[in-house]
């Protein structure tokens, strides 16, 4: 058991309908439910934020949704409320197969800083427990799918790279909300890594 699926943040909120709707954001969740079964270990992430998140454009006066801001830990895009705890839009699409998963990652809770990537904080450093449960269960590969391409599963999958592991991300299985050309920088980041671009 070498070889781990990581789902990213399949959840209502990045579907259509959603606060932060990413195009087709629902469309992967049969494939990423058909792929669950070539492998032994599946872990699903979580963005989890608690109300009134530091990342949210209404915590900050006179800022609209897609701005940025500086935080101490560098820039930060700005968003629309999205994926607070326990809230629906938080929740993992109805259609995706949870029961398989052997853990669940939740990032984004700390109120002061965001977290993109399944393995740290925004600030690179404060990790969040998954590169820990991997090495201890031996898996050495990951193939990453969900979304989104350029934010939350990019930003994991060059920490994964950074750590040492190998990483595919299936881009069948991704959707991105490509924002000012988000997409393609992220494309061309990943490969820099070392990621495969499947």
């Amino acid at each position: 058991m070498t070889h781990a699926l990581i789902v990213i943040d399949v959840q209502n909120d990045f579907c259509p309908g959603g606060a932060l709707a990413v195009t087709g954001g629902d469309e992967i969740v049969p494939g990423i439910n058909a792929l669950m079964a070539e492998f032994q270990a599946v872990i699903l992430t979580q963005d989890w934020h608690p109300e009134g998140h530091s990342s949210f454009a209404s915590q900050h006066d006179g800022k609209a949704p897609f701005e940025t801001t500086e935080m101490p830990y560098g820039t930060q895009v700005l968003w629309p409320d999205h994926c607070v705890q326990g809230s629906a839009g938080a929740a993992f699409h109805a259609g995706l197969d949870t029961t398989r998963a052997d853990a669940i990652i939740r990032k984004g809770y700390n109120p002061a800083i965001d977290s993109y990537s399944a393995f740290f904080e925004n600030d690179h450093e404060t990790p969040t427990g998954l590169h820990g449960m991997l090495q201890e269960r031996g898996i050495s590969r990951l193939t990453m799918v969900g979304l989104a391409t350029d934010f939350c599963v990019n930003f994991s999958a060059v920490d994964a790279a950074k750590l040492g592991y190998d990483v595919t991300v299936n881009q069948a299985l991704c959707r991105a909300i490509d924002l000012d050309g988000s997409l393609a920088a992220s494309l061309d980041g990943m490969a820099q890594a070392g990621v495969t671009l499947a």
